[in-house]
């Protein structure tokens, strides 16, 4: 038995992570065509997250209606394996495609949406919860999140605050009094490989703001709001937010889940190999191809084929991993000393981008079939 998995990243703009499985899957069968097939669509925590995941690990979507940034109801979805573990992508609640670029104001925004995923999953009895937190539209520091689970932000007259972000300089405690204490009984990963701190040069506000419609003149409410709520959250849980890689993550919402939800961050593509089991997805198996649409010099960091590539070879060095691609770039050679052994890109010749996305399916295929004939050659 000749098993090879296949768990690739999406190739953004051409194909989502299962076609791109699909298409692998019929190259290698054309040169190997008695191989047991293991597909798992992977993706980093971003985008694609909880179907990636479902697929891989059996489960179900379920439905909840929640609000947007701005407030707005929206249905969104998140994933529920054997009743015990849950996915949620915070972009389903709280993501910036839910909002119209004219009417982007991260002042207003809040990720209250995200708290009632979080909500609903603790309700159905959850021990274990997944959040993937790419493609914000917010920057509250997760206040808006932690209203939704019972958290309360009052003013100097001991008010409630609306939970938006630009209530966060006028924080001045936090009531936890309503927190349902069923969360803290709940391990929640944080899936990110975003590296920012809370604030400052690099920041939140600093260096994501700006796609989500932050201006000069917003810029110091929020930047000092998101200080503001980590002293706060030194002062009475004991916990520093304000300086941890990934805090800042999702406009502060990395840190708001280390505070208020006792959460860890994770790298974005091991959290995801850990809550499917790739270990025991790996059983048996002679072959490991990964990919996604490019790789370069900034694959190392955390991506998923390096993050796939690192997982084998911890568990089986005798694995081979090939990366499928759909171009070359500079500083790609480094993936080599991270387990990938072979790069195989779907381009056979140069064309314009348009054609490539316009015929991924069919390069993706040819790429895969070509690597496996290569490696069938008896040496």
């Amino acid at each position: 038995m000749y098993k090879i998995v296949i768990i690739p990243d999406s190739f953004k703009g051409s194909a989502s992570s299962l076609e791109v499985a699909e298409c692998i899957e019929r190259g290698v069968l054309k040169a190997v065509k008695d191989a047991v097939i293991k597909k798992i669509p992977i993706a980093d925590g971003g985008e694609g997250t909880v179907e990636s995941v479902i697929y891989a690990a059996g489960g179900e979507f379920i439905k909840v209606d929640v609000k947007n940034p701005l407030g707005k109801t929206v249905s969104a979805k998140y994933g529920l394996i054997n009743n015990s573990q849950a996915v949620i992508e915070m972009a389903e609640a709280s993501g910036i495609t839910l909002v119209d670029e004219k009417e982007r104001n991260p002042l207003k925004s809040s990720t209250y949406g995200t708290g009632e995923l979080i909500r609903d999953a603790i309700n159905r009895g959850v021990k274990e919860i997944l959040i993937g937190i790419g493609g914000s539209a917010t920057n509250d520091c997760g206040i808006g999140m932690a209203n939704a689970l019972g958290y309360r932000f009052l003013d100097e007259k001991g008010e409630e605050l609306e939970s938006i972000a630009e209530n966060m300089i006028r924080v001045k405690s936090i009531d936890d009094s309503n927190v349902d204490k069923r969360l803290f009984d709940i391990k929640i990963n944080v899936a990110s490989d975003v590296k920012n701190v809370l604030y400052g040069d690099d920041g939140a506000t600093a260096i994501y703001g700006k796609q989500k419609g932050v201006t000069k003149e917003s810029f110091d409410v929020l930047d000092n709001g998101l200080k503001n709520i980590a002293g706060l959250i030194k002062e009475k849980y004991k916990k520093e937010i304000d300086f941890i890689e990934g805090a800042g993550a999702a406009g502060g919402l990395g840190g708001g889940l280390i505070g208020f939800c006792n959460a860890e961050i994770k790298s974005g593509i091991d959290a995801m190999l850990d809550i499917i089991n790739f270990e025991r997805e790996l059983e048996g198996a002679s072959l490991v191809i990964t990919g996604e649409g490019a790789i370069d010099g900034q694959t190392k960091k955390g991506k998923v084929p390096v993050g796939v590539a690192r997982r084998v070879k911890k568990l089986n060095k005798d694995i081979s991993v090939i990366a499928i691609v759909g171009d070359i770039r500079e500083g790609a050679e480094a993936v080599y000393e991270m387990g990938i052994d072979s790069i195989m890109p779907a381009l056979k010749r140069a064309m314009p981008l348009e054609e490539a996305i316009a015929n991924s399916k069919y390069l993706i295929e040819d790429a895969s079939e070509r690597a496996l004939r290569f490696i069938n050659i008896n040496m």
